[in-house]
């Protein structure tokens, strides 16, 4: 790190400790040649999650509007709140977890019935009948008949 005084690039950490919850680093610094000190913060750097949506635009992963969706899914459902939170945990962990820092719209969709199936089985079909654009009744059977051989 550089001396903000004498442009000198040794230094010596003297202090380190969290700041904000964490989320930031504090360290007070001594410089080798003037022996002056003072403060860094080192913060983890981020790179946002880019959605590929299906007209090929970008834009950054939105909690909120996974949210929106599945609340509309699992609208007059018993499903709670936190259990819509739970999903969308797993989904963007999962996501994050990836080397990929782009990942296609349809991924995100995958994934999200992948746990949805399991939470509610009416609130999956309502998230897959928008998801999958069911251009009929009988891509909608498909669907049903898929889930009833599952099980």
């Amino acid at each position: 790190m550089r001396c903000p005084f004498c442009g000198c690039e040794d230094s010596k950490v003297v202090d380190s400790r969290p700041t904000d919850e964490g989320e930031r680093i504090r360290r007070r610094r001594e410089c080798f040649r003037c022996l002056k000190r003072f403060t860094t913060y080192e913060i983890v750097e981020s790179t946002p999650l880019m959605i590929i949506k299906r007209d090929n635009t970008r834009e950054p992963f939105s909690r909120e509007k996974l949210m929106n969706g599945l609340l509309r899914a699992c609208e007059k459902r018993p499903v709670s709140v936190d259990d819509i939170d739970a999903v969308i945990d797993k989904v963007e962990t999962r996501l994050y977890s990836s080397i990929e820092r782009e990942v296609p719209s349809s991924t995100v969709g995958e994934y999200t019935m992948e746990y949805l199936k399991d939470l509610d089985e009416v609130a999956y079909v309502r998230f897959a009948s928008v998801y999958r654009q069911f251009k009929d009744i009988h891509s909608f059977m498909n669907e049903l008949q898929k889930l009833l051989d599952e099980k």
